[in-house]
């Protein structure tokens, strides 16, 4: 294999569209938000492109994610070649879905951002980076709508980062949904209400959680005009009815990305985004 040089074209900043350039990829088959959030709390000098892995056939089920995970790999060498200056991959399950662990996930990404020249970061691993940073040992794990193969192979991934998770359970485990094809049905949104509420019973389950932390691309739809939110949306609001810091896949990769391009948000809500 012929190694990789990333373009000199882009070393010249009158090449480039914007100053700060930020690509991201999602699961086949589901419009993300990552973008257009991520560039909502962003400053005029940063510019976002989107790229959606593509699988013809694909069911949100782990043993495609091992099937497709070189799309990865090819996602961050494309972003590389259109000159983005760090890249992230949304959807937290992909660590753990080849039974990887933390160490294994750190490696990977450690190869393709030298690989391709371009600092790469999994949402999933950026949960327990922020985690750490934040000084937390003890985190409840606010599961979401992931299914129980999901969300144990994910307290897995997070207990192999010396995380003790001390609590791990999706809405059905909450009390808040009655089975899991229900929360299935709903297509990865649900009720303004179940975000902060969802976050109250997480923490009563484990009280002594420094952290609580939120899996996935959950999106609750607000009452009054029916746009779906990400958790971003809501941090503020979960922090403030627990009284400690709430940390999800979509805010902790923000933050990641923001601090390796060394660009500060202008709007940081939240204990994690405020500290850049």
């Amino acid at each position: 294999m012929t190694e990789y040089k990333k373009s000199e074209h882009w070393q010249n900043p009158d090449h480039k569209l914007f100053p700060y350039q930020v690509g991201f990829t999602g699961p086949p088959h589901d419009f993300d938000a990552a973008p257009s959030d991520f560039l909502r709390i962003a400053p005029r000098s940063v510019g976002v492109h989107g790229r959606m892995m593509h699988a013809p056939v694909y069911a949100h089920e782990l043993t495609q994610r091992v099937d497709n995970f070189a799309l990865i790999e090819e996602f961050v060498h494309c972003m590389a070649n259109n000159g983005c200056d760090a890249v992230g991959q949304v959807g937290s399950n992909w660590v753990h879905a080849q039974g990887t662990d933390a160490n294994d996930i750190r490696e990977f990404t450690a190869r393709v951002s030298e690989t391709y020249e371009t600092p790469f970061h999994m949402a999933g691993m950026t949960l327990v980076d922020a985690a750490h940073a934040l000084g937390a040992e003890k985190i409840a794990l606010n599961s979401v709508y992931y299914w129980p193969d999901w969300r144990d192979g994910l307290t897995r991934f997070l207990r192999s980062a010396d995380l003790d998770v001390q609590f791990a359970g999706n809405f059905v485990d909450l009390g808040m949904l009655p089975n899991q094809q229900d929360c299935n049905d709903r297509h990865w949104c649900f009720p303004e209400s179940f975000a902060v509420e969802s976050v109250i019973r997480t923490a009563e389950a484990a009280p002594d959680a420094e952290v609580i932390v939120i899996n996935g691309m959950p999106n609750f739809r607000r009452e009054d005009d029916g746009i779906a939110e990400r958790a971003l949306h809501h941090i503020e609001a979960m922090e403030a009815a627990v009284g400690k810091p709430v940390i999800a896949s979509d805010t902790t990769l923000y933050w990641a990305l923001f601090k390796e391009i060394g660009v500060a948000p202008t709007s940081a809500p939240g204990a994690l985004l405020s500290t850049l």
